[in-house]
């Protein structure tokens, strides 16, 4: 007799459906899982064999065949634990086939019989809701599953427990989804003194969801000011708190199992390799660039990064999504974020301060920037000088208009992009392309002129020409213009990115 029970396997956020196929059969006593297993696969057997042993069952004195259909896929992962039990448990007569057929299983064991919480819960609870199927995870992951809606699931805390329910002895209540996390007060930019280009470069980023570059000395406020963007954005629609959220799940990372409207914010530090920035490693998890889908990636010191790390990011930037190649696997995670990114003009940091700057001024900032490559340059929508605060502006008074203000002119901006764009998979302008962007974005005959002039004078690439009447688009809609206008034109043509001098 073979014993078939329901679990998944992961490429991406994809849920892959694999059957737990144990058989129990005459021969020396052994204990094999086949079906292409990795490390933490292979190691199920000593803590199935150990959580079955605490719960006061005994292996039978059988050769155990495991088989993980289809065997041709690889099985990374320590959530196969749970579904090796339960088959083990239905071929020893323990547990009833038949109700078991009807769910998704998924956890891992403890040797004392704990199930303990695991990743892609609730990409699990998607897949097993449409697939007609209830879903058996970890108690702790069970609020994570709710969200999902639809299905019947049981949460054991232990191995004893789930056999109880079965049994009638105990009954498992259902899990509750959590509600969402408050989004809370973050950092406002009326803390920002002075800056008042940068700012406005600030908000026209959020209105747009446009990838924004700040240049400017040492404690200039850029950090400050990157750190408030997600206070001027727009909470997450619901299809896009799920779609993050889903990512978040399989990284491991829904903390507790609760959803947030919030946008993410994500500052990886400079010494990030490439694999954490766009994905991959053994098991090909998401990066940093997908974990920031729907939100802010802000990189810090931008040229201290490796230079094939910040070349990596130039598809994801393009695309919004990030392709994850591996000689066994082969995924892509959404990737749709805010690319925001501060350095200093030179690696002293002074270029502008003839009485700061280092020996090597000017060459030292042609030399600093040369660490960036032009094709992720030129990807940036905004690039704005953030020059250093003034003792004046210091000892001013915090300025009248903070993020409230601004996120209300943001929202207005972000309403009108969702009118225009109904129907279209589109959301901001930054992801106008093609006959939407023609249609949208082009100017009137004088902006136009003017546009065609600076694009011959600047040699603007064929992308930075689109990425102007891109952000001239987001201009026009935060003055509430219809059209884009020869104004619009030449402030977003002033956000294009000068070469540093010498």
């Amino acid at each position: 007799m073979v014993v078939r029970i329901h679990t998944v396997a992961f490429e991406g956020i994809e849920v892959v459906p694999v059957d737990v196929e144990v058989a129990l059969t005459s021969g020396l006593p052994a204990f094999t899982i086949v079906g292409l297993p990795d490390k933490a696969v292979a190691e199920s057997r000593e803590r199935v064999r150990a959580a079955i042993g605490a719960i006061g069952l005994g292996l039978p004195p059988k050769r155990i065949t495991v088989n993980l259909s289809p065997a041709d896929l690889p099985k990374e992962g320590s959530h196969f634990d749970l579904a090796i039990a339960l088959g083990l448990m239905a071929a020893m007569a323990v547990l009833p086939v038949d109700e078991l057929d009807g769910y998704v299983a998924l956890g891992e064991l403890s040797l004392d019989g704990r199930v303990n919480p695991v990743a892609g819960v609730l990409n699990a609870a998607v897949f097993a809701a449409g697939d007609d199927r209830g879903l058996i995870c970890p108690e702790v992951s069970g609020p994570e599953a709710a969200w999902a809606g639809g299905l019947e699931i049981l949460a054991p805390a232990s191995l004893i427990a789930l056999v109880n329910h079965f049994k009638g002895t105990q009954i498992l209540a259902p899990p509750r989804a959590r509600p969402p996390a408050a989004a809370g007060q973050g950092p406002d930019l009326r803390d920002v003194k002075g800056q008042e280009s940068a700012k406005r470069a600030l908000e026209i980023a959020a209105a747009g969801g446009h990838h924004l570059l700040m240049i400017g000395p040492p404690g200039s406020g850029k950090s400050m000011l990157a750190a408030r963007l997600p206070g001027l954005l727009p909470p997450l629609e619901p299809a896009e708190a799920l779609e993050l959220s889903l990512i978040q799940s399989v990284a491991g990372q829904l903390a507790g199992g609760t959803v947030s409207r919030r946008r993410p914010f994500r500052d990886p530090h400079h010494s990030a390799s490439q694999a954490a920035l766009v994905g991959g490693g053994q098991r090909a998890k998401p990066g940093e660039v997908s974990l920031a889908h729907r939100g802010v990636l802000f990189l810090d010191e931008l040229p201290e990064f490796q230079r094939g790390a910040l070349d990596a990011l130039r598809q994801p930037v393009e695309t919004g999504r990030a392709v994850v190649a591996r000689a066994n696997a082969h995924v892509a995670y959404p990737a749709r974020f805010q690319l925001v990114a501060a350095m200093n003009p030179c690696r002293c940091g002074h270029l502008a301060d003839a009485g700061l700057a280092c020996a090597k001024a000017p060459k030292c900032a042609a030399d600093y920037q040369s660490r960036l490559s032009g094709p992720l340059l030129d990807r940036f929508d905004l690039a704005v000088e953030v020059p250093a605060v003034s003792v004046g502006d210091l000892a001013l008074p915090p300025p009248a208009e903070g993020s409230a203000e601004v996120a209300a002119r943001v929202a207005a901006a972000r309403a009108a992009q969702a009118a225009r764009f109904t129907g279209t998979g589109i959301a901001t302008n930054a992801e106008m392309e093609g006959e939407v962007l023609d249609r949208h974005a082009t100017p009137d005959a004088a902006g136009r002129a003017l546009l065609i002039e600076a694009a011959q004078r600047l040699r603007l690439s064929a992308r930075g020409y689109h990425r102007v009447l891109r952000v001239a688009r987001t201009v026009a809609d935060l003055a509430g213009r219809a059209g884009v206008a020869r104004i619009d034109v030449a402030e977003a043509l002033s956000y294009r990115r000068r070469e540093p001098a010498g």
